[in-house]
Parts: C-alpha cells; structure tokens; sequence
C-alpha cells in the first residue's frame, strides 16, 4: 500500500497558538461570521500597526494544528512567521486567527484577518473572490476509509456516505461529479475525523497529503483512493484588490525561493510525519513556479 501510495503521489506535477503575546487566538465558526465587507489594511497600515493577522486553521495537521503543549504548529505556520519576521524583524509579530475551511473568504472579506494562509487551494470560483498569491503547495484529493472496509475505487461509494468538510474542494468535487454519493457535511476537520472513526461515514476526502497523515497516525484506516480530481496548488491569500500586500507577498515568496525555504519548511514540519512516504518534489513549491 505504502509504495502504491507514493506511486500516486509521484503522480502529481503539480500554523491553542499565541498571539504576539499572552492572548489566545480568535475563532469563530462559519455560520456565526457576520456577512458583509469591510476594506482590508494596507500593507503600509499592517506596518504601522506592528502586527499581521494571518488566518490558520487548528486541526489540520500537519498543516496548521495546536499540538499538545497548546502551540500552532505546522506548514502553513512555519511560512506564517517567517512572513511577520520578514516585515518586522520577529515571528512573533504575527497574530494567528483560527479559522474553518468555509469561513476563509469571509474573513477575507470582512477584514478580519490580512492573509489567509489556511491550506487555501486555488480555484476559478475563489479567485472572483479573493486574490491569491504564487502558489507554494500542490495537492490533489484523496480517500480514507477503515481497513476492514476499504474503499479503493469511487464507484464502490455509490449510496454510501462520504465525510467532507465545508467549504473546500472535496465538497464541491464530489457534489458536482458524484450526485450519487451522499455527502455527511461538517464545518471543522476534527469533527470529520471524529465521524468517520465513529463510523457515522464509509469514508472521508480532502487533500491526499492530509489525509496520508492521518491514516499514518490512526491504525485501521488507509487511503485506498490515493488521488482523485484535479492536481490543484494551494497559496496564500489576501481581500480582493489588496495589491499592495499581494505584491509584498508574491516578492516574499519569490526571494524565499532562493534560499529553498519551503523545502527547509518541509523538512521542519512535514517529513517528521510522512518520513519518506512523499518526496518533497511532489509537494513543495519554491519561488512560486509550478
């Protein structure tokens, strides 16, 4: 399984945390933010103010999560600080939000936090939304399911029900290509992840690396559908017409690429998980070329 798992994988070719201080992070859930907009800081306007509020999600590991001494760990983390050490000279400059899958371009839209940076996968639909940054990931969807039941072809989820989360492509995947799937809907990913061990789901899909992760850590699942969909890259991003702060970040992610950061970032954050079950090429984007 482990070397048809990374056969796929070579396939593609395509951050409780602490806020600059002693307060814990905001969270709100996707049905209790407030609609509406407001107009986002300005890159000088962050500057002035001495911090960035950067959206993370808080349970999807390795990606953003609080491990158990209470801290925001992960990926998107780890590029998070090194964002507010290169604007202000320290990483705890950063005010970390937590965020859910669905609500990421409301708090964009509200100006509730500057950047989203919250495994963000880059589609069509978002970009009339939001404007995103070079792209610094890439990801396709996969499948998990128990041992004991394991599905390994999509067919086999006909009138069965399969877990997603709001708001992300797996959602909209699935309800677009497959009608015949009934989908169980959750706003959070540890609420999935807790649905599908309970067995109230066959299967649960997001993004095949996260997804990895989790069988890795959790005896008696596995994915048996190792990719599904598009190869999809993941990026930054910020309120639309927020040029300013996107030109800052696209530079950033750009100088970062000579020195291979997303690479040292990889191996910080994501090998100690996965070990050698992804090549870092599969995955990681450096200097936002794809």
């Amino acid at each position: 399984m482990k070397k048809k798992l990374l056969g796929a994988l070579l396939g593609i070719t395509m951050a409780a945390g602490l806020i600059a201080g002693c307060s814990a992070p905001a969270k709100e859930s996707a049905g209790g933010t407030e609609s509406g907009s407001a107009k986002a800081r300005t890159l000088s306007e962050i500057k002035e103010s001495g911090t960035i509020k950067i959206g993370v999600f808080s349970d999807k590991n390795p990606f953003g999560y609080v491990d158990a001494n209470g801290n925001i760990q992960g990926y998107d983390v780890y590029f998070a600080k090194r964002l507010a050490k290169d604007l202000f000279g320290s990483e705890d400059k950063v005010e970390f939000v937590y965020v859910e899958a669905a609500s990421r371009v409301e708090y964009l839209k509200s100006a509730k936090v500057d950047v989203i940076l919250a495994n963000f996968t880059v589609t069509d639909e978002r970009k009339e939304q939001v404007d995103f940054a070079l792209p610094y990931m890439k990801v396709a969807l996969g499948v998990v399911s128990p041992d004991d039941k394991l599905i390994t072809d999509v067919a086999e989820l006909k009138d069965k029900t399969l877990i997603v989360v709001k708001g992300t492509t797996a959602e909209t995947y699935f309800s677009e290509n497959h009608p015949e799937i009934k989908l169980l809907k959750f706003d959070e990913y540890q609420e999935a992840y807790d649905a599908l061990a309970d067995g109230r789901g066959d299967a649960f899909s997001t993004d095949n690396t996260e997804v990895l992760a989790w069988a890795l850590q959790n005896k008696g699942f596995h994915v048996g559908i190792e990719s599904i969909g598009n190869t999809d890259t993941i990026a930054a991003a910020v309120q639309k017409g927020n040029t300013e702060l996107l030109e800052w970040i696209n530079s950033e992610i750009k100088t970062l690429g000579e020195e291979q950061f997303f690479h040292k970032n990889f191996e910080e954050t994501l090998k100690p998980v996965y070990g050698d079950e992804i090549d870092p090429e599969n995955l990681v984007v450096e200097g936002g070329q794809v």
